[in-house]
């Protein structure tokens, strides 16, 4: 594995376990169904915990998580569809934050 590939599937780690633990801990999802979770499932509008109140909370929690800022800028709908979508803004943030 080379450097740049091991930094990438460190980074995709990171974001995945704290978006795990945050889907379940901060919205209080049931870990299991949470680890079930793949970048297809539906998030937003599917699941009656994630609403409009809880995204401020949800993303609250991941900075903390993660040591990131998400800005107003950084956020769209299309990122909170699925938790594949919510992960590629994750690894984003970290991308910024890693160099």
């Amino acid at each position: 594995m080379n450097e740049t590939s091991g930094t990438t599937h460190a980074r995709d780690s990171m974001a995945d376990t704290a978006l795990r633990r945050s889907l379940a801990e901060a919205l209080g999802l049931d870990e299991a169904r949470v680890a079930a979770f793949d970048a297809q499932t539906p998030l937003f509008g599917a699941l009656p915990e994630l609403d409009s109140m809880a995204v401020a909370t949800l993303l609250t929690d991941l900075e903390d998580r993660l040591s990131i800022i998400i800005d107003d800028d950084d956020i769209d709908m299309e990122s909170f569809e699925t938790f594949g979508g919510l992960h590629a803004l994750l690894a984003r943030k970290l991308d910024a934050k890693l160099g």
